[in-house]
């Protein structure tokens, strides 16, 4: 079950559950100097903004067993010309989980302002004992990625890392979204490219400890068997606002339920679709 917890906190952080689609692809090895350069893209966002900071914490049951912090942060890098957005994602377990299966989960994405697409991905995590230590390099110019391992990885043309995926994806534009629409972001997680991919089912309220809020329902869709029953079990409440944060994350797996939901929030763009 703690296992399930960490697999949470790793599914939200960086929408991970991609990790669950069967249908990834290692990219082909290349020569930098044999690719081609191409332009670069602008993406409009109105969702997020420097001094963004959502606090989450992670339930199972009646207790608190992890929390989930993501912070919008000014890169003190640039990368060329470009400027952008340094955003950390940090989880950790909680009183009693922490005794049996400690969790320390840290990830960061240097996220282009202008297009939205990743020039740096870090992520650092121990969850149990089991650590991972991972860090790429993008040169989206020629869609190409240097790996910690020393690969060099041409990739689909602005593929996001595990965290940028999540902001791109608050950029996305649902406001003409029907339901079983499916939108999907080509990813890359542990050098494969897999294709994250979200299915619409339509708007909802949804009740949390801090109020109710208007919500667009979403189910990430992910291989049945290994840890949900089916490629539903996990739900995700959007809000219907243009901030699109996620205000829940509900998990049935196959020993039961976690929930994770917003608890606190600050520095956002736009006004909160609280429901009075």
């Amino acid at each position: 079950m703690n296992k399930h917890i960490s697999f949470i906190l790793a599914c939200f952080l960086g929408l991970s559950s991609a990790a669950q689609i069967s249908t990834a692809y290692v990219p082909d090895k290349v020569d930098p100097d044999t690719v081609e350069a191409h332009e670069l893209r602008e993406v409009r966002n109105g969702a997020f903004r420097v001094g963004e900071k959502l606090t989450y914490t992670i339930h199972y049951g009646w207790l608190d067993a992890g929390e989930a912090v993501m912070e919008v942060q000014e890169s003190p890098y640039k990368f060329g010309d470009r400027d952008a957005y340094r955003i950390v994602g940090s989880g950790k377990s909680l009183g009693g989980f922490d005794w049996f299966y400690r969790v320390r989960d840290h990830y960061e994405t240097y996220l282009d302002k202008d297009g939205l697409f990743p020039h740096y991905f870090v992520r650092n995590c121990d969850e149990g004992g089991h650590k991972i230590n991972q860090n790429y390099r993008f040169f989206p110019k020629k869609s190409v990625v240097a790996t910690h391992e020393g690969d060099t990885l041409l990739t689909p043309n602005f593929v996001q890392d595990m965290l940028s995926s999540y902001y791109y994806m608050r950029a996305l534009d649902y406001s003409e979204a029907e339901r079983g629409d499916v939108f999907e972001v080509l990813t890359l997680v542990d050098g494969e490219v897999f294709p994250l991919k979200i299915k619409y089912q339509g708007k909802d309220t949804i009740k949390t400890r801090k109020g109710k809020f208007r919500c667009m329902k979403f189910v990430p869709v992910v291989q049945e068997g290994r840890i949900f029953k089916t490629e539903e079990d996990l739900t995700v409440w959007i809000t219907d606002d243009a901030n699109k944060i996620p205000v829940m994350v509900k998990a049935d797996i196959l020993v039961g339920s976690i929930k994770m939901e917003m608890t606190d929030w600050e520095g956002l763009a736009n006004s909160l679709a609280l429901v009075d």
